[in-house]
């Protein structure tokens, strides 16, 4: 590489392909040992030796110097890099698009911004339809506070029964608060905004035991500390019989993790068995200063012992436990027991340890605290089979000695909710502890999930594989179109070379070569693709329409798995404390459809009890299989037909709050749950998401958007709106509206008119409040069965209405509220 300029001249002088190969040798491997002056000289050479040939030859011209490299034309720019003891040519290239069409970059680029444009904004209108526009109310002032992990995010609930074989929720013992409006009281009872402790932050609630004391009730549980990750004992107290829960503080905390905080009485003074296998070993504590600070008493077995419970049984006390680290242990199905004549030892083993080692859906791992019915043992396991904490089974124990253990599975008898994510329990649960009350009736504890365990990874998997398929069906796309022909074009030009140890030359590395043979054959493949598919055939339309469908489907996971659900998953508390209420909603055979939709949506709400259907006209369903429910469906089949069914009293009805809904109208579950919320905070109101402002003299009945236009309203429709059954129902009903309900049935029309007429008669004080939908779609729209298709005239009916009403109660009691009044502006 040391020849002159003539001896380059004089070989290469006629054949400019070859002076084009050299070009594109020289500046795409790394030549050693030159100088500065040979490489300047080298430089200049070339550059009079090798001009850039754009058009004819022999032509000049001043634009940038081009040769062929790979699959594109490419104008390259090569500055040296020194390192060492040699110098890198073509440290770097630069890519121009040319006049060539046989590589279209800037066509390419173009097409897969565009691309990514349009998925994007098909991701963004999904996230519209499916996430809430509005935050969730902060569960904790402590940022780390109810923070989500991999373990999930456990809550406890209270159950009642007359025997433990047969629990109900709370909220089914139609137990009420009426300090926070809860009516009745629901289920989870404890979360992790429970724990208000500034040191101890808590991620989640779990593995809950109760002790009873008085007319106390103490709830002992593990709360995960989010600052150190650790699992610390909690205790909580209610003096109402459960319907309001108190946190007290952290009862024990130790330099290891702790769970499942067994608590027991023994000859007057209460102890405490947590789980610590982190220690290696089973450790007792007394209440030195019950409930919150307890003194490490002894080491009852020096074996790391997980979910240990104790039981008095034919004379002998029980400790059944699990040891996973025995030889030959199966996680989450192993247990064994140990006996002993007191409660502090000497333990000893069962000649038939383990008594479980295997499936770990057997439920061989307690699940909960032992109790006696009848006279007969139960043990509670948990089914770890799909996940860790699945579900809860329940054994009874036909054979229990010292030599001998025996059980056999009974129904647990408590329901699984089949609202999934949407309800506080929905996916799994692994605990229960049950007691016997001094009535004789019994109460238990149950803790719940709503995410199975390693949610957060399985999303963030799921929608990385998500956004890698979407790219690679764009990139499939663009073959098929012609606009993507090349793959990688830069691969030879960015092949680096490699120093022999014993030659001054350089070779190709044996790595680079078999990149480029996978991207020559990616070229080819994309090639043969290309003149497979048909783009003006069937078959090729067929193609880019599934691939755009697949696409989408693609795009709507992988927003779903990146930023979780929508807040529809999760209530509103108030003052930590949960409710429920009811759906109503009035319809007849011609809608049958229309409430098939309905009551599959909104039954998987998480503030759902029951939906009752008024049924005006025709054959009524059966609700046991005629809808795919998640919670009870009751048909009331009327004999009139008549609007003013909507607000009968009905004895079925369990809650205060009635969520009055046309079955035409569907919107998100964050929405119900977020006027619930407004409603909880003044029963007396009618809150809903249909405002209207009806004013003038005489007054006249006008659309949502002449109120947007005056910046208020004083009326709020029905059709979509919660009520307090108990006053609003009453009134309707009362002999003062005799005349008014006359009206609505003669026009068929004007009932949610007369129910603010009637509340704001009754009061001076605010009845209406307005809370704004993220969305709402009517169906009805797409029906021929709806009620007021005929704009004009409905809207004539209703002017009617409004001034007979306005005779009859001797003015005009509907009182004017601006929008945009709330502070967290979800009436704006």
């Amino acid at each position: 590489m040391t020849s002159d300029r003539g001896e380059f001249h004089d070989i290469f002088q006629d054949n400019e392909n070859m002076k084009l190969s050299l070009r594109g040798l020289v500046f795409c491997l790394h030549i050693p040992h030159f100088s500065f002056s040979k490489r300047d000289e080298l430089t200049r050479n070339l550059n009079t030796l090798l001009p850039c040939r754009m058009g004819e030859k022999g032509s000049k011209t001043n634009r940038p110097r081009a040769l062929s490299i790979g699959c594109c034309d490419m104008t390259v720019k090569c500055r040296f890099r020194w390192n060492w003891d040699h110098a890198t040519v073509c440290s770097y290239c630069r890519q121009e698009q040319m006049q060539s069409p046989s590589c279209p970059l800037s066509a390419a680029f173009s097409y897969f911004l565009c691309s990514f444009l349009l998925f994007s904004m098909l991701g963004m209108m999904y996230a519209w339809l499916t996430f809430s526009p509005f935050n969730q109310p902060a569960f904790d002032p402590m940022e780390l506070s109810c923070q989500p992990d991999n373990e999930g995010s456990w809550s406890i609930g209270i159950f009642f029964g007359d025997n433990p074989l047969a629990l109900q929720p709370i909220e089914r013992a139609n137990i009420s608060n009426d300090k926070s409006s809860a009516w009745p009281v629901a289920n989870p009872i404890l979360t992790c905004a429970s724990v208000t402790d500034a040191s101890h932050p808590s991620a989640f609630v779990a593995d809950p035991f109760l002790f009873i004391q008085g007319s106390r009730i103490y709830i002992f549980f593990e709360t995960k500390n989010a600052l150190t990750k650790q699992g610390d004992i909690g205790v909580a107290e209610s003096s109402d019989g459960g319907a309001s829960w108190r946190y007290l503080g952290i009862a024990l905390d130790e330099e290891w993790h702790l769970s499942f905080p067994y608590v027991f009485t023994f000859n007057g003074q209460v102890y405490m068995m947590p789980e610590g296998s982190e220690k290696g070993d089973l450790r007792l504590y007394r209440a030195s200063n019950f409930p919150l600070e307890w003194t490490f008493e002894r080491v009852l077995i020096k074996r790391p012992l997980v979910d240990a419970v104790m039981v008095q049984y034919n004379g002998d006390f029980w400790i059944l436990a699990s040891d996973f680290h025995r030889f030959g242990a199966q996680k989450n199905g192993e247990l064994e027991a140990w006996f002993s004549s007191s409660p502090f030892g000497p333990w000893k083993q069962h000649k038939g340890n383990p008594l479980h080692n295997g499936d770990p859906g057997s439920g061989a791992r307690n699940g909960g605290r032992p109790f006696v019915f009848n006279g007969e043992l139960y043990r509670v396991g948990q089914d770890c089979a799909k996940t860790y904490g699945h579900k809860i089974r329940l054994f009874h124990v036909k054979n229990l000695t010292r030599s001998k253990f025996h059980e056999v599975e009974v129904p647990l008898g408590s329901q699984e909710s089949k609202k999934g994510r949407n309800a506080w329990n929905g996916l799994r649960n692994h605990h229960l502890d049950a007691l016997k009350l001094p009535s004789g009736d019994w109460i238990a504890v149950m803790d719940g999930d709503r995410v199975p365990s390693g949610d957060i990874n399985t999303r963030f998997l799921l929608g990385t594989a998500s956004l890698l398929g979407l790219v690679l069906i764009i990139l499939l796309v663009g073959i098929i179109l012609g606009v993507v022909r090349c793959v990688f074009p830069l691969s030879k030009c960015l092949s680096m070379g490699k120093r022999h140890d014993s030659q001054s030359v350089w070779v190709q590395p044996q790595v680079t070569s078999t990149v480029n043979r996978v991207l020559s054959r990616l070229n080819r493949g994309s090639s043969a693709i290309k003149g497979r598919v048909k783009l003006n055939s069937f078959a090729g339309i067929s193609l880019l329409v599934i691939c755009f469908a697949l696409g989408l489907v693609l795009v709507c996971i992988g927003v779903q798995s990146f930023f979780g659900g929508n807040g529809a998953e999760e209530p509103y508390p108030i003052e930590g404390q949960y409710s429920q209420f009811t759906m109503l909603t009035m319809t007849y055979d011609a809608r049958l459809w229309n409430l098939k939709m309905y009551i599959k949506h909104y039954s998987r709400c998480a503030s759902v009890r029951e939906i009752i259907v008024v049924w005006n006209k025709g054959e009524a369903p059966n609700p046991e299989t005629d809808f795919d429910s998640a919670v009870p469906v009751h048909i009331r089949v009327e004999e009139k037909n008549s609007l003013n069914n909507r607000f009968k009293p009905d004895p079925q009805i369990k809650t205060r709050a009635v969520f009055e809904l046309d079955d035409d109208i569907l919107m998100t579950c964050d929405d119900l749950e977020r006027a619930f919320k407004a409603w909880r905070k003044h029963p007396e109101r009618i809150v809903g998401f249909y405002p209207r402002l009806n004013d003038g003299s005489p007054p006249k009945y006008r659309n949502e958007r002449y109120a947007r236009a005056k910046n208020g309203y004083n009326m709020i429709l029905t059709g979509a709106a919660f009520v307090d059954s108990e006053l609003a129902f009453s009134k309707y009903w009362s002999e003062d509206t005799d005349q008014g309900r006359a009206l609505v049935d003669e026009l068929f029309n004007c009932e949610d008119i007369l129910l603010n007429f009637v509340m704001a008669n009754s009061t001076t004080d605010r009845v209406v409040e307005y809370i704004h939908p993220a969305w709402a779609i009517d169906t009805s729209k797409l029906s021929s069965s709806a009620l007021s298709r005929d704009t004009k005239v409905h809207y004539m009916k209703r002017t009617s209405c409004l001034r007979k009403f306005s005779e009859l109660y001797r003015g005009f009691p509907l009182k004017k509220w601006e929008f945009g009044s709330r502070t967290d502006l979800w009436d704006f």
